[in-house]
């Protein structure tokens, strides 16, 4: 039996276990179990997976995780895999979005500000007429 198929018959037993498969497929299920010592192996081994103690103990505690649950699961995830998933966040991750397009609009208005009242990179017009400040005796009018 490949992995595939078993993955397959896996799930299906799993789904046998739980109830929730169709009548039709319920008595496929069943008729397997009595011929196939695959099916009947991996039955007994998720059987084994499920003891009742355990599942009672599971469902007995009905208390909401802690504040602090999800990131204890990330690094705990992050310990095992190496660091290849829920890498140390980024700046972006730390900072909030907001932040950052409050900074960047202020950074904007500065950099605006200063070209607008520098007398060599101004961004006035001249009243004469359109042309920047000193370009009439750069290029003089024939």
């Amino acid at each position: 039996m490949t992995q595939e198929e078993e993955d397959v018959v896996i799930a299906t037993l799993s789904d046998y276990l739980d109830g929730t498969l169709p009548a039709a497929k319920k008595t496929e299920v069943e008729a397997r179990l009595g011929t196939d010592e695959d099916y009947q192996r991996i039955l007994g081994e998720i059987k084994e997976m499920r003891k009742p103690d355990e599942i009672s103990a599971v469902l007995k505690a009905r208390v909401a995780p802690a504040e602090d649950f999800n990131d204890k699961v990330e690094n705990e995830i992050h310990t095992r895999s190496a660091g290849r998933f829920f890498a140390r966040k980024t700046f972006g991750d730390r900072v909030p979005f907001s932040a950052l397009l409050v900074i960047a609009v202020l950074g904007l208005a500065v950099i605006g500000y200063i070209l607008w009242s520098s007398q060599t990179g101004s961004l006035k017009m001249d009243k004469r007429g359109g042309e920047t400040k000193g370009s009439a005796e750069i290029v003089p009018k024939p």
